[in-house]
């Protein structure tokens, strides 16, 4: 699945996250065992909004997990959900409460539907790893983020060797696609987020990606043992975005 590239890799995920829809949110907190809830509470924090609320997009938002975090920690945030694939964002639409969310919207991070200089903070959870251009997409973020805005990334990260190297392989490898068959119905899918993650950036090359994007004030963080990283820089204030 991870030797795909171009539209045929943008299609094959799209249809792979319309089939796990269903389980999306089950399987998160299994396979992190409950951890993505605290590093999806870190990603709102980090995104500094204004105390008054701020308007937040919540990029490859899925089931709307950050969204819903964002009004768990101040009920005058406005989260918007934006999602390449409409099968998540459906069953985001169908939980409690939704109505809190004002728009849920499909949308290509390469080609964003909103204006300029419209967001408050930017934020991802586990979506960069699953674009096909990260510079493009990058960019776009930056062009709908007010000068002076956030953008936190929350995502997998290559993982560095050390002591507990045949451990994360083993839960990588053989647990996460068992999991994923026995809930989910989808190996495939499951062997596709481990490929993905060990194929995808290193936290460095992220952060520099950032950098060459315009971003400003950049910094990340690694956690679960060195395979999420959790990105975070500004927009700087008064510039205007590079297309």
């Amino acid at each position: 699945m991870t030797h795909l590239t171009g539209p045929e890799r943008a299609q094959y995920v799209q249809g792979m996250f319309a089939r796990i829809a269903g389980n999306y949110d089950l399987m998160n907190r299994l396979m992190t065992f409950g951890q993505d809830r605290r590093w999806r509470q870190e990603v709102i924090r980090r995104a500094a909004l204004p105390p008054e609320g701020g308007l937040l997009l919540d990029l490859g938002g899925g089931t709307g997990d950050l969204g819903f975090e964002a009004l768990r920690q101040n009920p005058a945030n406005r989260p918007i959900e934006a999602d390449f694939t409409f099968e998540m964002l459906r069953v985001g639409m169908a939980r409690t409460p939704a109505s809190g969310i004002p728009a849920w919207a499909v949308a290509d991070a390469l080609t964003l539907p909103f204006p300029d200089d419209a967001f408050d903070a930017v934020v991802s959870g586990f979506l960069m790893r699953n674009v096909i251009d990260v510079p493009q997409a990058l960019r776009e973020q930056l062009r709908v983020l007010k000068p002076g805005g956030r953008i936190v990334i929350l995502d997998t990260t290559r993982p560095r060797k050390n002591l507990f190297t045949p451990l994360v392989r083993l839960h990588m490898h053989v647990v996460i696609p068992l999991l994923g068959k026995l809930i989910a119905g989808q190996e495939d899918a499951y062997e596709y987020l481990p490929e993905s993650s060990e194929n995808f950036l290193t936290a460095e090359t992220l952060a520099a990606h950032m950098a060459a994007a315009g971003f400003q004030q950049i910094a990340f963080r690694r956690l679960n043992f060195g395979t999420i990283a959790i990105h975070w820089g500004e927009r700087e204030s008064g510039k205007q975005a590079v297309r």
